[in-house]
């Protein structure tokens, strides 16, 4: 399966959003799809490193594009549907994560690297033997578990940083902070997972 592409805005990808957005807005509902099919893989797997349960990442997917469909006349064409539309659903999961009384821990799958359209988490596809294989999941394992203790806005901007590949400006605008501020974030979170997988304490 094709590795889910780098979660890049070109200016390219810009205006063809913009079109598809003033198409829905002209009365033409079906070019919504466009969007769906063009980011909904990206969308659920930051989702699903947020919540950690696929129903979860799922349901959360789909809410954040009908909600984006019934906002999109609030949506400023100068701007970028994608950073727009991952800030609706981070919101969601937040909403989400402050619902639950106790958090479930389905572990992650052992590659992120590798996803398929709906971004799914799908094995890795690789020669390594067995043993490599176990030490490599073991180790992403403990990552993702580590990962999962942070603050909830630390943990937003890593997953963001590292899962999805994502520049501080996209991070910025998605999160509603400055620059700056997302800088800070990875900071300590990097330094506390640092500590974590060093089996240090805090």
């Amino acid at each position: 399966m094709a590795d889910v592409p780098q979660a890049t805005i070109r200016n390219d990808d810009r205006l063809d959003d913009s079109e598809m957005v003033l198409a829905v807005r002209d009365g033409d509902t079906t070019a919504f799809r466009g969007l769906v099919e063009k980011y909904q893989g990206r969308v659920y797997s930051m989702l699903y490193g947020m919540l950690r349960n696929r129903e979860d990442a799922r349901d959360v997917t789909q809410d954040a594009f009908v909600k984006a469909f019934h906002r999109l006349d609030s949506f400023r064409l100068e701007s970028s549907f994608y950073t727009w539309l991952y800030r609706i659903a981070m919101n969601l999961a937040i909403d989400l994560v402050r619902k639950r009384k106790r958090r479930q821990t389905t572990s992650f799958e052992e590659d992120i690297a590798t996803r398929d359209g709906d971004g799914e988490i799908a094995a890795a596809h690789s020669e390594d033997g067995p043993n490599k294989v176990l030490q490599r999941k073991r180790l992403y394992k403990r990552i993702m578990d580590a990962v999962e203790t942070l603050p909830e806005d630390q943990k937003q901007a890593i997953l963001l940083r590292e899962l999805e590949g994502l520049s501080y400006k996209e991070i910025s605008e998605i999160m509603g902070i400055p620059e700056g501020t997302v800088m800070s974030r990875l900071f300590y979170a990097r330094k506390k997972l640092q500590k974590l997988l060093a089996g240090e304490r805090d």
